[in-house]
């Protein structure tokens, strides 16, 4: 049983490699958007704040459109989305299925967009991060690739896209290799659960397999064939080949075990909400912006933020380039990295900051692979017992990682054990590419042999 659980992680893992599980990416949503009519904006973000009834300054806070009509998109401490429309200050608590069609049409691969139909969770909205938007509707957009987008009908927010590719492929990779189908993912713990008991039970036969293995092995005194195996045909092939592959059949199982954070020894990623207040330099739910001046054309997006006390408007537009203006007039202005690390010394008041970079290259802990990671970053570190770090992005002050002690760990224990992520191998993609499919391969002689010696030894004793 358990050999053909890892004949599917190998498989499955070999299809991961190539087509991740569907997601949003930001330059993916911005993409989607249309310019801001700042002529129709009419409420101040102070005012939006009213409307929505924060008590203190949100998490996020963005001006865009909903179709034709500008809205602020306010995300709170607690993970509450509000929409507030920017024209009379009204809140927006659902979206017709007409206006859904309308803002898939903004969608720069839209053909004929068509409505599908309203879901309340799939296979691809699964997890828990898509309940605040929850329900979607589901658009098709008619286009070649198939792509379906997924938009909630409580605020009008674009929440997902997939593509035939990735819906088709996901089935032989992401869903089997997660143990992810919707009738248990849909139950977040108890699925955490279900695989971690699942990867535990397998750790220890993997062990006890590899164990065995090496007390069979004969290297002086062989066997009276002359070979180092007792073993022939699919034997000898399991044992040969579990001895070569078995240490990182182990490291493999071992680090998707710890992916789940067993025991929640590894710490958040992100900042918390403490460090994200001090960073600002503010608290108070209002901003001081005006419109009156037209901030420069094709902006698609505007998100209020505070570093270090100075309110800033970041504008975006389609192709993902940012600018930073001053919200109180819209004119451009600059962010210097001194006015960042200042602002960074706040994120850990009871430590010294003991570095403060800006990174031209990545470094063992900021990379790209998996993930999309820009440069150049910023990076500050602290003397607190944690050897805190924090990497801020340059262009708009935004914090897009926290490290410390136990993140280090997790990232050798995992992302280097699973997904070998050694910065020699990534530095020279194709030979990253050949370690995995060797090892795979490897592995999957291993599972395969597994699975014919017990489906035999089944036979037998099913004919005794």
């Amino acid at each position: 049983m358990t050999c053909l659980l890892f004949a599917m992680w190998f498989v499955s893992g070999i299809v991961m490699m190539y087509v991740a599980f569907p997601q949003l990416t930001n330059r993916e949503r911005v993409m989607a958007l249309p310019a801001i009519a700042w002529d129709r904006v009419l409420v101040t973000p102070d005012r939006a704040m009213t409307s929505a009834g924060v008590a203190s300054y949100p998490r996020d806070l963005r001006l865009m459109m909903l179709d034709d009509i500008p809205v602020y998109r306010l995300v709170e401490w607690n993970g509450a989305h509000k929409t507030i429309s920017a024209m009379d200050g009204r809140l927006i608590d659902g979206i017709t299925s007409e206006q859904a069609l309308a803002i898939a049409s903004h969608h720069p691969g839209a053909v004929h967009p068509q409505m599908i139909g309203t879901i309340t969770r799939d296979q691809w909205s699964v997890t828990a991060r898509y309940d605040s938007l929850r329900p979607l509707f589901l658009v098709s957009l008619g286009d070649r690739e198939g792509t379906e987008l997924y938009i909630s009908a409580r605020t009008g927010e674009l929440a997902l896209d997939t593509t035939r590719r990735e819906r088709i492929w996901n089935w032989l990779g992401s869903i089997p290799h997660w143990i992810y189908p919707t009738v248990l993912r849909r139950d977040g713990a108890a699925w955490r659960q279900v695989v971690l008991w699942i990867s535990g039970i397998c750790i220890v036969v993997a062990v006890t397999g590899f164990w065995i293995g090496i007390l069979r092995l004969r290297w002086r005194r062989r066997y009276a064939r002359g070979t180092v195996t007792p073993y022939r045909g699919w034997m000898a092939w399991h044992h040969i080949a579990g001895l070569i592959g078995g240490i990182f059949v182990l490291t493999w199982i071992f680090s998707g075990w710890l992916s789940l954070n067993p025991g929640e020894y590894f710490a958040a990623r992100g900042p918390t909400e403490n460090m994200a207040v001090r960073y600002a330099g503010h608290e108070a739910p209002r901003i001081i912006a005006s419109f009156r001046s037209t901030p420069p054309p094709g902006a698609v997006e505007a998100r209020f933020v505070w570093i270090g006390g100075r309110p800033l408007m970041m504008l975006t537009d389609r192709e993902g380039h940012q600018t930073a203006a001053g919200p109180e007039n819209g004119v451009a202005t600059m962010l210097s990295d001194d006015e960042i690390f200042a602002a960074a010394r706040r994120l850990l008041p009871d430590a010294a900051m003991t570095t403060h970079l800006r990174l031209q290259e990545f470094d063992a802990y900021w990379y790209s692979h998996h993930n999309e990671r820009a440069l150049p970053v910023l990076r500050v570190g602290f003397d607190d017992a944690a050897r805190s770090w924090f990497y801020i992005d340059p262009r708009n002050g935004d914090v897009l990682g926290r490290i410390d002690d136990s993140r280090r760990t997790y990232r050798w224990l995992f992302n280097a054990l699973h997904s070998l992520d050694f910065p020699l191998l990534l530095r020279y993609r194709p030979a990253w590419d050949i370690v995995m499919w060797l090892l795979s391969l490897t592995g999957m002689i291993v599972s395969a042999s597994g699975i014919v010696i017990g489906w035999r030894r089944l036979r037998l004793t099913q004919n005794s």
